[in-house]
């Protein structure tokens, strides 16, 4: 096990780490690391084991084997969990009072809270410190539960799919809110279905399936793992044999175009691709080549699994990235 002060520990320490559920093994020799000040997205399907995984983070639950960590401590001991502010998939408030007495509420058991104005004003809910909790709609409901999540200001902070239910410009508003306060400081895992999301906020993602962690990088460079690509192109044609082609996976859209058929393909190749679109005779024209997205990326890692012969072992993560947000 490492061992390290309390000054000197990382924000989250998990070392080989087991979590059944009778049959089910919900984590499977999970390790993680993330240093002071990162900004990490948790991604991965249903049952992938983010959920467990923030729940032992949090000290809801203990490991069947293996350690976990919060700044040097065992997040089972209430004092670990002074600096911690999490915001589970579902929160219950009490229905009568109003926004700003839940608020209230919630600050009243912190010695430096943030001020009520403060809270209300970064996510967007001042008009509606009068409401009863009971009174708002689930994204309103949502948004409040995000920002009690940092009124004790936290230097960690576990989100769990926090904008699901939001529209999009509320969703954006979180986005801000969660991008300022981490500039202040501190650390943010955040899980999420909405892969635009992780692209928008994450610095480094963790790529999660069958409980195991299938990636764990860089944004940049968990999409070069999968060496995906996306060609668009338009044929004469339907398009229907480009699926036939060397270093193409699958074919993701098709759309009509003047005098043709505009295509979309995903390729693992796209060099050896292009070569063999050129051979095959096919007429093509407006041929454009560019990256996976992180989409593409995820799709690809969750279903072919952990193949180092096709490059997509997990690479050593990088533990304090460069900030570029």
């Amino acid at each position: 096990m490492t061992t390290a002060t309390h000054a000197t520990a990382p924000a989250v320490l998990v070392e080989h780490v087991t979590r059944r559920f009778g049959p089910v093994t919900a984590l499977d020799d999970v390790s993680l690391q993330v240093e002071h000040g990162e900004i990490v997205g948790l991604l991965g399907p249903n049952g992938a084991g983010k959920t467990t995984l923030l729940s032992l983070l949090g000290g809801l639950r203990a490991p069947d084997e293996g350690t976990v960590r919060l700044f040097g401590r065992n997040p089972r001991d209430p004092a670990a969990r002074t600096s911690l502010g999490t915001t589970p998939q579902e929160t219950g408030l009490p229905q009568t009072l109003k926004v700003r007495e839940v608020v209230d509420f919630v600050a009243g058991h912190y010695t430096d809270p943030m001020p009520r104005a403060e809270v209300l004003e970064r996510f967007g809910l001042t008009d509606m410190a009068e409401k009863q909790t009971g009174a708002l709609s689930g994204g309103q409901k949502r948004r409040l539960a995000v920002a009690l999540a940092l009124v004790g200001r936290p230097r960690l902070v576990l989100l769990d799919e926090p904008t699901t239910g939001l529209d999009v410009e509320a969703r954006h508003v979180l986005w801000d809110a969660l991008r300022t306060y981490h500039a202040d400081g501190a650390t943010v895992i955040v899980t999420s279905h909405y892969l635009e999301e992780i692209e928008a906020l994450a610095e480094r993602v963790v790529v999660v399936a069958e409980g195991r962690v299938l990636a764990d990088d860089r944004l940049a460079r968990v999409l070069d793992l999968v060496a995906a690509r996306r060609m668009t192109l338009t044929v004469d044609g339907t398009g229907d044999d480009l699926t036939a082609l060397p270093g193409v996976q699958s074919v993701r859209e098709r759309h009509p175009a003047p005098a043709g058929t505009r295509v979309t393909l995903v390729a693992s190749d796209a060099d050896t691709a292009v070569r063999a679109l050129v051979g095959s005779g096919t007429a093509f024209r407006d041929l454009e080549v560019r990256g996976a997205s992180l989409e593409e990326a995820f799709l690809a890692l969750t279903s072919r699994g952990v193949d180092p012969a096709a490059g997509l072992a997990p690479a050593a993560p990088t533990l304090v990235p460069e900030v570029t947000r």
